[in-house]
């Protein structure tokens, strides 16, 4: 169920209204559960029993771990070796069964077949995140002699657990939740009269324009990227497109988590901040705290840091870095280009920190314009991975970008137009960003008062909007 289609308008109208009737004041979890149940099968019902079993063995597991005595640590430890294993297991079954077909002997063997028909269910990568994030969150308490943020009894842990994976504005393409800052959130009374209407409106419109005006309109643009229809565009072309497709994929990302977070604070409940204008960071490091925070913080706290981080010496660092960044590459999708993708920002995570320890004021004597363009640059060539599945058509954009200079713009200044106007938004937002971060914040945009700015947002998005269509992360 999309969020951007009547059948969702209908589906959150019904839901607020039962969940803020009073007399069910006290089934508020009950509510969200099921209706976040009802959403994820709506478009697929089967998939709804692999999500259901999923939160059961989760609340199971992470329910032992949290009743075991703080001096069992044996015990403590095998019940959380056993929940991850399981976690990342049905990840790597579900999710990359068909790129492990590509390794096995060639052959039509049953556990070949078997794994090249199994489904995608949707959201997986984000929910076993969440899950793994359950697991490790209670053993860490337990293992600290800290009192749980779990509740004591077994139904209700199960309860507040089916929440935090399947509450529905998250549930499919995140942010990604961690365990101890979301529970103590659940059964709290939410009352109608506390919603905070004017953040949630805010978020809420700002994320429909980024989807609908912005990332809606340039996918029509950026269809033109596909092999072989790129092959007679000029290099500026080229170049043109692949920005507004940088654009594109934060505006389709960043205006998901934008409606995720006002629908979730509509029913009381607040998620973490996913995008920070990324594109005004001056370093790669800087980009991906700024970028998908949820997934990138997930990746720290959960991997990066438990492999020792850069603590141990520079060559450990420098292949935690390249493994982390692997392993966030393959998140994204079943395809050999998403590995490389992630090796290519762990290569540029690991030669930023060289170049920092060879020239500790390089930065410094950089301006500051000169290094957020470069990020721009790197960034937006790594995108070509991911709407060039296939590395030979990435080669082939690129070979295309240094040969066809002498091409020139016939039948192509519309397409520039209009890149450039959908794009223009986005690039606006950071600028004015940039002039508050640098205290230059007394500009026009910020004398425009915020009813005529949502205002404005409001009408570009009834009359406007692109193509409905699924985000681009539903496929991760």
């Amino acid at each position: 169920m999309l969020f951007n289609s009547f059948d969702f308008l209908c589906f959150l109208i019904v839901t607020l209204g039962l969940y803020y009737l009073p007399f069910w004041r006290f089934y508020q979890v009950h509510v969200l559960v099921a209706a976040s149940f009802f959403f994820y099968a709506f478009e697929c019902p089967a998939l709804l029993g692999l999500l259901v079993a999923c939160i059961g063995m989760n609340a199971w597991l992470s329910f032992k771990i949290s009743k075991l005595g703080v001096q069992d640590r044996a015990g403590i430890f095998r019940f959380a070796v056993c929940g991850i294993l399981f976690n990342v297991g049905l990840l790597a079954t579900f999710k990359y069964g068909p790129l492990a077909v590509q390794l096995l002997p060639q052959g039509k063997s049953g556990l070949t077949v078997w794994l090249q028909h199994l489904p995608l269910p949707i959201g997986i990568s984000f929910y076993t995140f969440e899950n793994i994030s359950l697991i490790i969150d209670v053993f860490r308490h337990r293992r600290r002699g800290e009192m749980s943020f779990t509740p004591t009894a077994a139904p209700t842990h199960l309860l507040h657990s089916a929440l935090f994976v399947a509450f529905f504005p998250h549930l499919v393409s995140g942010p990604i939740l961690k365990a101890d800052a979301f529970f103590p959130q659940i059964g709290l009374p939410k009352l109608w009269r506390n919603i905070a209407w004017s953040d949630a409106f805010k978020a809420i419109v700002l994320g429909f324009f980024l989807k609908t005006v912005v990332a809606d309109n340039l996918k029509e643009v950026t269809t033109l990227m596909n092999y072989p229809q790129f092959i007679g565009f000029s290099t500026l072309t080229l170049i043109v497109l692949l920005a507004g497709y940088s654009v594109q994929i934060f505006a389709d990302f960043a205006g998901y988590s934008l409606i995720a977070i006002g629908l979730a604070s509509l029913f009381g409940y607040k998620l973490p901040d996913n995008f920070n204008y990324p594109y005004l960071s001056s370093s790669l490091g800087e980009f991906w705290r700024r970028w998908h925070i949820s997934l990138s913080g997930w990746l720290r706290d959960y991997l990066y840091f438990p492999l020792g981080g850069n603590r141990r010496g520079r060559l450990r660092t420098y292949f935690n870095l390249f493994l982390v960044m692997a392993i966030g590459g393959l998140w994204h999708g079943a395809a050999w280009s998403f590995v490389i993708w992630g090796l290519y920002h762990g290569l540029g995570l690991a030669f930023e920190r060289w170049a920092e320890e060879r020239w500790p004021d390089l930065s410094l004597r950089l301006p500051r314009w000169a290094c957020v363009a470069t990020v721009f640059i790197f960034v937006s060539f790594g995108w070509l991975l991911f709407r060039l599945p296939d590395f030979g058509h990435v080669i082939a954009y690129l070979r295309c970008l240094a040969t066809n200079y002498s091409l020139g713009f016939v039948g192509q200044k519309k397409l520039l137009i209009l890149v450039f106007v959908f794009s223009l938004p986005v690039f606006l937002l950071h600028a004015f960003k940039s002039m508050a971060a640098g205290g230059r914040i007394h500009c026009v945009a910020s004398t425009v008062p915020a009813w005529l700015k949502y205002g404005l947002l409001v009408f570009a998005i009834l009359v406007s909007y692109g193509l409905p269509g699924a985000f681009i992360y539903f496929q991760f």
